[in-house]
């Protein structure tokens, strides 16, 4: 990367923050869900948490100075991003599907064995769009971390035509951020049992919107 194109994406970081942090302050939040989140983390206990690409715009100002470790992909998107939640506390990692995610995954394992938590996006940077893969789920059985969908819906919305219907809430709107209940998934499923816990996984977390998005119907 050359200097100028760092020079800019920095800058593009440090202004991303203050406009994010101006539009969140701006809304009102209402937080649903989150009792038994609480209780696994008294507890020290690892957590994966699994958000939609298309819901992701709550994520870096909502999760910040809880040194979280997001999973970031290594496109320029996804370089904004971290420039972004860099300045919030989150421990950044870089990586994806289309990449190599040999030394991705060590520290995800690594972080989740000392009781941290990550944030992985489920149907990936690219889709398609809420279709669940299979990387947060084998995760989660590696490591023996809690599983916690997580969404949000707004009372002004602003969604894109983009692959994944980004969703956006317009400022001074009301906003609702909702936690599913922790699971785990069992260590020793695979082949076709994974593969039906897999679109289990992909429900709760469609009914997760549905229900953030029925809280302002």
């Amino acid at each position: 990367m050359s200097f100028r194109e760092n020079f800019r994406l920095r800058l593009m970081g440090r202004l991303g923050k203050i406009i994010f942090w101006f539009w969140h302050k701006s809304v009102r939040m209402t937080l649903i869900g989150d009792e038994e989140y609480q209780k696994i983390r008294k507890e020290r206990k690892p957590v994966i948490f699994l958000v939609w690409h298309g819901r992701i715009f709550l994520v870096p100002y909502f999760f910040r100075r809880r040194k979280i470790m997001p999973l970031i992909s290594p496109s320029e998107d996804g370089e904004i991003a971290a420039q972004i939640m860099a300045r919030w506390g989150y421990k950044i990692l870089r990586g994806s599907g289309s990449h190599s995610m040999v030394e991705p995954w060590k520290e995800m394992v690594r972080e989740l064995r000392s009781g941290g938590q990550v944030i992985i996006v489920p149907d990936g940077p690219k889709g398609p769009d809420r279709k669940v893969k299979l990387g947060g789920i084998k995760l989660a059985q590696q490591t023996g971390a809690y599983l916690v969908p997580f969404s949000f819906s707004t009372s002004k919305k602003k969604i894109l035509n983009s692959w994944d219907h980004f969703l956006m809430f317009l400022p001074f709107s009301r906003v609702v951020a909702i936690y599913g209940k922790p699971f785990m998934v069992d260590p020793d499923l695979s082949g076709d049992k994974l593969e039906k816990e897999c679109l289990r996984i992909e429900q709760i977390l469609i009914k997760l919107d549905y229900k953030a998005d029925k809280f302002f119907s």
